[in-house]
């Protein structure tokens, strides 16, 4: 197998006695490690190039999402003479992949927040474009998943925070989405309470392997969950992720109050239950009071100036930003429906830290 991991994690300890064990039971490996925190295509296509003079037979994707999602993307698009962008999750586009030229994946997640361990789907960026896709197929689901908390205690504070706001943006935008899908409800509501309960635990000590282990699992939710659909929290985190290299998770953190406030009134009385089954009093003020205390002890910048240094977005920037969020495939499931005034409102008001 080809083990995919990011330059960060591959000099790290955990890496080496991982790779002792295919070195102790005469396993065959090659190490590719040159993922960045948002993959790109060229990274793919190293990638590729790597499994295949290797003659990988699989993949072992190991660390954080993106290293997840890269790995899963180097074991589809090898035996693919498409360009990856013919597989876009739009309509059933996946149907143009050759099934049985993808390798079989095997996930080991390191973080605690993007559960794309347990989707069939990774996402990349597009340089050319600086869009983030999302690249669908059902063999994009890895066959085996490790899921072992003890590899995420090494996490920094600001990637267990950012992860871990990740996945409670899967899990409450899953949940707020309108259509029927009782089954994703439950498993979101259920996720949205064990974030509250035990990712300032795994923040405030890294070595709470209980709270690592229930934060495993609520990412594993969350993605499991956003089946039924995202929002714009999603739909604005993307194309600010793609234009300023941001952490994925900490820039839903960033945008949650705002969204959560735009969407109030299609949204607050299921708020009103969520906050009920989680122990927040007060409804969906109580809620969103909830959110914002979560970000503050987890030092997640209130507006958009504390996570991206120096800021100074112009009027064109900001419409670009406008008109990527709206034809973002997230937006679909906004409760409300998310058109470019109400995205630029948005972003204005997480640029000024107006809730």
């Amino acid at each position: 197998p080809l083990f995919v991991t990011d330059p960060g994690l591959a000099k790290l300890p955990v890496v080496a006695s991982t790779l002792k064990i295919l070195d102790d039971a005469k396993v065959p490996y090659g190490v590719f490690s040159e993922v960045r925190p948002n993959p790109v295509e060229s990274n793919l296509t190293a990638g590729i190039a790597v499994f295949k003079k290797g003659k990988h037979d699989g993949v072992i994707a190991f660390g954080g999402g993106s290293a997840l999602d890269l790995g899963k993307l180097i074991a589809f698009q090898a035996g693919q003479v498409r360009p990856v962008w013919d597989f876009e999750d739009v309509d059933d586009w996946w149907t143009r992949a050759n099934s049985d030229a993808i390798a079989p994946i095997i996930a080991v997640p390191t973080t605690a927040g993007t559960g794309s361990e347990v989707g069939r789907a990774g996402v990349i960026t597009n340089e050319a474009t600086h869009t983030k896709k999302v690249i669908f197929h059902p063999k994009l689901l890895p066959a085996i998943v490790i899921a072992d908390p003890e590899l995420s205690v090494g996490m920094p504070g600001f990637i267990t925070a950012g992860t871990g706001m990740d996945a409670l943006a899967h899990c409450l935008e899953a949940y707020c989405a309108p259509g029927y899908h009782p089954m994703a409800d439950g498993i979101a509501v259920e996720g949205v309470r064990l974030v509250f309960e035990n990712l300032p635990k795994a923040y405030a000590n890294g070595r709470d392997l209980v709270a690592r282990a229930h934060m495993m699992s609520a990412a594993a939710m969350g993605a499991t969950a956003f089946q039924k659909g995202l929002g714009a929290i999603h739909s604005l985190s993307h194309p600010v992720g793609a234009l300023y290299d941001t952490h994925h998770g900490m820039t839903n953190a960033v945008f949650m109050p705002y969204v959560l406030a735009f969407n109030r009134d299609s949204i607050e009385e299921r708020i009103g239950r969520l906050a009920a089954y989680c122990g927040i009093k007060g409804g969906f003020d109580g809620f969103a009071k909830a959110i914002i205390k979560l970000r503050k002890e987890l030092k997640v910048p209130h507006a958009l100036p504390g996570l991206i240094k120096g800021l100074d977005m112009d009027k064109k920037r900001k419409a670009l930003i406008a008109d990527m969020a709206v034809v973002d495939p997230t937006a679909g499931g906004n409760p409300v429906k998310l058109t470019k005034k109400a995205a630029l409102t948005l972003l204005e008001n997480a640029i000024a830290g107006t809730v």
